[in-house]
């Protein structure tokens, strides 16, 4: 059997951790900051994992591990994703939103016509549904 991970923390960052866990603007930063709760309350990894819904017992300790080593320097804000991570957008709504509203207007009839016409134009392929909810978006921004 291996190494228990074990994690200890101080009033302050147990207040901190269980604050961002009720105000963090991300789902995943905030499920982070449960799983350091829950390890320094002496759960075990795989309870933790039925806790938060993640299957992988590595992941969760892979940031409990990131949170210990990684506190003294940046605090809280190794649960963060990195900068550059995640999937990035197919439409910019500052470059792309007058191109799609002019192709769009031309096309009102059918979006699957304006689809074609913005992935020549654009040189990238996406999905119907990703343009409608780009449009969607835009829907509140002003021209």
């Amino acid at each position: 059997m291996g190494r228990t991970l074990t994690i200890e923390l101080t009033a302050e960052q147990l207040f901190e951790l269980r604050h961002n866990y009720r105000t963090g603007e991300s789902h995943a930063f905030r499920q982070r900051c449960r799983m350091v709760v829950l390890k320094s309350q002496g759960l075990k990894t795989r309870d933790i994992c039925e806790l938060v819904e993640i299957r992988s017992q590595n992941q969760v300790n892979g940031w409990i591990k990131r949170y210990k080593e990684g506190y003294a320097g940046q605090g809280i804000n190794v649960l963060y994703n990195a900068p550059g991570q995640g999937r990035k957008s197919t439409f910019d709504a500052v470059t792309d939103a007058e191109r799609v509203r002019q192709v769009v207007s031309s096309e009102r009839q059918k979006l699957a016509n304006a689809k074609a016409i913005l992935e020549k134009q654009m040189g990238k392929e996406f999905h119907l549904k990703t343009l409608h909810n780009f449009l969607k978006a835009l829907v509140g921004t002003p021209n």
